[in-house]
């Protein structure tokens, strides 16, 4: 499997039989410019989307006729299944920010999970949902989502085997966000990628918890 970091909360997999899922794309431009990333411009088959915010549901901006999922419940397509996770945008039950959805990808003999713009801790019901964790991209900027503190108590709670950090504060961004900096800045096991994207398999994980920062690939 490859996974490529397009920028801010999007990504791209491609999987061994070359199925392209997009998670959250993004309006290059949106928020009177403030998401000043490149247009994304990737062809995928299947995008899942999170939420209903433009720096998240950009399907306009991806190439080729994708499948677009945007609901909670579980999906099979080809060899790959697909599983959306009720989950809120704030603290407070979505009264704040709204709904959000948590996807869980399982292919390629690996569970892939994307927080979307996750608010909130995670109680013991949604961490039995989600499982055993291969990969997690998790949002780590705060103010709209979690925090770094947040994301850690989550991170320790899930204990996946590679976590990729996203929607934090970069030079194109102005949003009032924090860097990734304040959430890896007491970490141990953190590996900085000269690269926005990575090839890996079930038997080339860690044997414990690391962060992988991925450049990214639109900004």
């Amino acid at each position: 499997m490859k996974i490529k970091f397009l920028a801010h909360s999007s990504f791209l997999i491609t999987t061994t039989n070359n199925t392209k899922i997009i998670f959250d794309p993004y309006k290059s431009q949106s928020f009177s410019g403030s998401l000043g990333y490149k247009p994304i411009k990737e062809e995928a088959d299947i995008v899942l989307v999170s939420h209903q915010h433009d720096d998240h549901n950009g399907i306009t901006e991806v190439l080729g006729k994708p499948e677009v999922i945007k609901d909670t419940g579980i999906w099979t397509l080809k060899d790959i299944k697909i599983t959306g996770i009720a989950a809120y945008h704030d603290s407070q039950r979505g009264k704040a920010r709204g709904q959000n959805i948590i996807f869980v990808v399982d292919t390629d003999g690996l569970r892939i999970a994307h927080l979307g713009d996750l608010g909130h801790s995670l109680n013991q019901e949604e961490i039995a949902q989600l499982g055993e964790i291969d990969v997690l991209f998790s949002p780590v900027g705060g103010f709209f989502t979690i925090d770094a503190k947040v994301a850690t108590e989550v991170f320790k709670s899930l204990n996946p085997k590679i976590l990729i950090p996203m929607h934090y504060k970069t030079q194109v961004l102005d949003f009032p966000i924090a860097k990734v900096d304040e959430f890896l800045k007491d970490k141990k096991n953190v590996k900085k990628i000269d690269s926005s994207e990575i090839e890996i398999n079930k038997n080339t994980l860690p044997k414990t918890p690391e962060i992988w920062v991925l450049k990214m690939a639109k900004e």
